[in-house]
């Protein structure tokens, strides 16, 4: 069940029960696990989400994003194998992603194209570490999908509103405010009208390789096409 956006008008203190920290560990050992053979390859990566603030459940997601463009060649050789694969666009102005699934619970995420600021920022305001905050144990704050700042204490983590507060997060988070104009405008909306899926979904076949599905799918699409041209300049 997606979850619905909250107006916190009180901050509210969540402590972390032994099972809590196991569980934590667990998901952020795995993590290390896919990004160190990510490194290895030459391949650097964060985690980000909910494994990088702490707030995690038993169904938390390990989401890894490549910042960066990469030869999706090296990233299947680094990771090996995988369940499924596909390319998302989630909007037709927006970039796209390939999309790596390793496990039922873990993504390994890479854009075909450059990235813009505003698309980087987005994993920041969802919280992202590198493997060496990982290696430390450091975490770190974010938003979740509930519209809730996540700020990570000793015993657990401070819960507090963003609604009404987007200029006090975004520079806590260190992104601009109209990353969280953004969110909260998406979020609201899709909480009002019921969630409206994203523009593009390409599920890979065994022999396809993501440059060339891309290159397909630009020719025939004109509004890809224009997206593409625009990021290539």
């Amino acid at each position: 069940m997606a979850k619905k956006p909250e107006t916190l008008h009180d901050a509210r203190e969540v402590f972390y029960n032994e099972a809590h920290w196991n569980l934590l560990h667990q998901k952020r050992e795995h993590a290390i696990e896919v990004m160190e053979v990510l490194a290895k390859n030459g391949v650097p990566s964060f985690v980000y989400g909910s494994v990088a603030r702490g707030d995690v459940n038993e169904n938390s997601d390990i989401d890894i994003i490549i910042p960066h463009p990469i030869a999706s060649f090296r990233i299947e050789l680094a990771v090996d194998r995988w369940i499924r694969r596909e390319l998302v666009q989630a909007t037709p102005t927006m970039v796209l992603k390939g999309h790596i699934y390793l496990d039922h619970d873990v993504t390994v995420t890479f854009p075909l194209f450059k990235l813009r600021t505003r698309e980087l920022e987005f994993y920041k305001w969802g919280g992202q570490v590198d493997i060496e905050g990982l290696e430390k144990d450091r975490r770190v704050p974010g938003v979740d999908k509930r519209l809730v700042l996540i700020r990570p204490t000793e015993t657990g983590h401070i819960e507090s509103g963003v609604i009404g507060h987007e200029s006090e997060v975004s520079r806590l988070l260190g992104v601009s405010i109209d990353i969280a104009h953004e969110r909260v405008r998406v979020l609201t909306r899709r909480d009002t009208v019921g969630r409206t899926g994203v523009y593009l979904t390409r599920v890979l076949n065994s022999g396809e390789s993501f440059e060339e599905v891309a290159k397909a799918l630009k020719d025939r699409d004109p509004a890809l096409r224009r997206t593409i041209d625009r990021r290539e300049r």
